[in-house]
């Protein structure tokens, strides 16, 4: 299945933290593997630095991130600068950072590109992304319409002061925050405005927490422009009813906290889906049931969106195809991102699963000794 003219079909990185050169070619599912430290993880906040460029943040990512020596693949003394080309078959945006003396980085190219006429100049020397302004030229929309919407979501955080159990404003729903942090505010919506798709995400938590019966999504009687995620729990009985005895967010296990933000995210209405849809490890304090349940939405959501994830759970690959599958090795502390043939690999893959061939190193991506 070819991916559409808004999915990512290629991207080259030279100089980004770990990476010093890739050209890899991105198909419907992409599910990254490698050990601790590879670079999976790079190529990740890769994405997550280009959603602050489009945010205008580009300088205070940078800082954030400890400076362009901390960008730059062994630093400037080693590294000139960070280069990337991302392609959507015939489309693309280029971009080249550059440090200063004065710690910032700054663009000393920046363009979109069509296949026919080439790269159409954004300008140089600015410290902030012009792709709001574009290029005046038909490749415009075809670009910004691709990249605008790009979310890398991250739904570690589930502690006690995470953003995910706080309260929050009931009118931020426009889409669901990379964290979850509106996650009430976004079902709220769901539940009133797409009830298919909302009923669907209650059926599947269901599947994975049995004791799950629904939400309860109410603005708050102190404060009707908050909210909070509360939920209802199936089989309690008072009375000789069912009771609709709330429940707070904190009394969710992580697992299954995590797991809601899953399914929301791949549940919701295609429309409020980004075309590209990248998750850092969604497996993390999942059930194996929950993550067999997790590759299945994954495999139904790819046949109409592009998936990137990363991931170290051997349970989740083993839901996938090889051509699924991308190998993160570092070699000189250089990350080196490889699809492997399946050709090469047909007399194991008889035997063994995926996840088998990973745990005896015949993929790669495994610790080097």
């Amino acid at each position: 299945m070819t991916n559409n003219p808004q999915q990512l079909s290629q991207i080259v990185i030279n100089g980004f933290k770990s990476i010093a050169d890739c050209n890899l070619q991105l198909e419907r599912i992409n599910v990254l593997i490698g050990a601790n430290g590879a670079g999976k993880s790079n190529l990740i906040s890769f994405f997550k630095m280009i959603q602050q460029m489009l945010e205008k943040r580009l300088q205070i990512y940078v800082g954030k991130q400890g400076g362009p020596d901390a960008l730059l693949h062994f630093g400037r003394k080693r590294t000139e600068s960070i280069s990337a080309g991302i392609y959507f078959g015939s489309n693309g945006y280029l971009f080249t950072l550059e440090p200063t003396e004065d710690n910032k980085i700054m663009f000393t190219d920046e363009a979109f590109w069509w296949e026919i006429s080439g790269p159409k100049s954004l300008g140089s020397g600015h410290f902030e992304s012009r792709v709001h302004k574009g290029t005046g030229t038909g490749i415009d929309p075809y670009v910004w319409e691709a990249i605008k919407q790009w979310r890398v979501y991250h739904f570690h955080d589930t502690g006690d002061t995470s953003p995910l159990k706080q309260i929050n404003q009931l009118s931020d729903n426009l889409y669901l925050r990379p964290d979850g942090r509106n996650i009430a505010a976004y079902l709220y919506l769901l539940k009133d405005k797409h009830p298919k798709e909302y009923n669907l995400i209650v059926k599947t938590v269901r599947l994975v927490a049995p004791f799950f019966n629904d939400f309860l999504l109410h603005p708050s009687p102190l404060n009707e422009d908050m909210i909070e995620l509360a939920w209802t729990n199936r089989g309690l009985e008072w009375d000789g009813g069912e009771a609709d005895i709330p429940f707070k967010v904190h009394q969710l296990s992580d697992g299954t906290l995590r797991f809601i933000c899953l399914a929301t995210v791949l549940l919701q209405p295609s429309d409020k889906q980004p075309e590209t849809i990248l998750i850092d490890e969604p497996e993390l304090g999942l059930h194996p049931y929950a993550i067999k349940i997790l590759a299945g939405l994954i495999r139904s959501v790819s046949q109409r969106k592009q998936i990137i994830i990363s991931t170290q759970s051997t349970e989740l690959v083993n839901e996938f195809e090889l051509k699924d599958i991308v190998v993160v090795d570092i070699e000189n502390g250089k990350s080196l991102f490889t699809r492997k043939s399946e050709e090469k690999l047909k007399e194991w893959l008889e035997e063994y699963s995926i996840g088998d061939l990973w745990k005896k190193n015949l993929l790669g991506g495994r610790p080097s000794r």
